[in-house]
């Protein structure tokens, strides 16, 4: 089935293509299953899915790839017991999991190589996403095999361009 490029193209399912369609599926009965894109729970339709399953110990959350430091995905990820959503303390009562290995970004030898057409023409690169160890990394590489500064900063720091 994934071969075929039809992963999504199965009995049953029904997409929502509005914001009404989605919040509808609370009205579908049980059981289900509520597929969102990414974005580390920190907007969208998602957050009104969490807020009605995470307080459900019969419901799961399954997170696939990265939920970064901060962000509502990773506060879940690493066992909140009640999370803010939109204003409302919703207790996480469901049961939480986690599949790595998925990631919508490229890894440091791609973003390098990303990087590497337009080294003659920067000056700076900021590394602005990821964990701190992982950003610090992917700044020394930057600088060791292109030769070009690369800062990774802080969490609210300002840059004069």
């Amino acid at each position: 089935m994934i071969g075929s490029g039809k992963f999504f193209d199965f009995p049953g399912l029904k997409l929502t293509m509005t914001t009404e369609e989605s919040k509808a599926i609370k009205d579908v009965p049980a059981p289900k299953v509520v597929i969102a894109g990414s974005g580390m729970s920190q907007g969208g339709r998602i957050i009104f899915h969490e807020r009605e399953y995470l307080p459900d110990p019969k419901s799961t959350i399954l997170f696939v790839g990265y939920q970064a430091a901060g962000s509502l995905g990773r506060q879940i990820l690493e066992g909140a017991k009640s999370v803010r959503i939109m204003g409302e303390d919703v207790p996480v009562k469901c049961k939480v999991a986690h599949i790595s290995g998925y990631s919508a970004h490229a890894d440091q030898k791609r973003l390098i190589d990303w990087v590497r057409p337009m080294k003659e023409t920067l000056k700076k690169v900021f590394v602005v996403q990821g964990d701190p160890e992982a950003s610090r990394a992917l700044a020394v590489a930057i600088e060791d095999k292109l030769a070009i500064f690369a800062e990774v900063p802080s969490a609210g720091e300002e840059v004069m361009l």
